[in-house]
């Protein structure tokens, strides 16, 4: 039981910010990113990196408390799922974004290390590949936002 548990917190590092086979994990694709990066939008109604980067917090969250039967609602942010992002976005609130996913991901982690067998295997292993699902697309929003039109220039 140990063995699966180890292989449970080591699916959910690989996939948060230990080494992995895979290219960036979620922090990897989160590294250089600043307060402009993180909060353009590739078209309007599409997700900023900003949005996904606390989405992944949320979600987090939602599988400890799945974990935990822990009540609904001590979550930082108000609401569920996709969270706005300041109307003027700074440098300091994208730091204290950032905070809070390692904060959630280090409770989660915290929680699936104290755990005494692997009922919860499906989410924990799932939490892991929303990390990496959203790695994805943040490695594609920074492409997008490196080559955005309104930035090339004329050679």
């Amino acid at each position: 039981m140990t063995s699966d548990l180890s292989l449970l917190i080591d699916a959910l590092d690989e996939a948060f910010d230990k080494a992995s086979w895979h290219g960036p994990n979620l922090r990897g694709a989160l590294r250089g990113v600043d307060a402009a990066q993180a909060a353009w939008r590739p078209q309007t109604q599409r997700h900023s990196i900003w949005e996904l980067t606390l989405h992944a917090a949320y979600w987090k969250y939602v599988v400890r408390r799945r974990i935990t039967g822990e009540r609904r609602g001590s979550f930082p942010l108000q609401g569920s799922n996709f969270f706005p992002i300041p109307d003027s976005p700074s440098d300091a609130a994208w730091r204290e974004a950032m905070r809070l996913l390692a904060e959630q991901h280090h409770a989660l982690r915290s929680v699936v290390a104290g755990l005494t067998s692997v009922e919860h295997v499906r989410m924990i292993r799932g939490a892991a590949a929303h990390d990496i699902y959203h790695a994805g697309q943040i490695q594609l929003i920074k492409r997008l936002f490196r080559d955005r039109p309104d930035k090339r220039t004329a050679s």
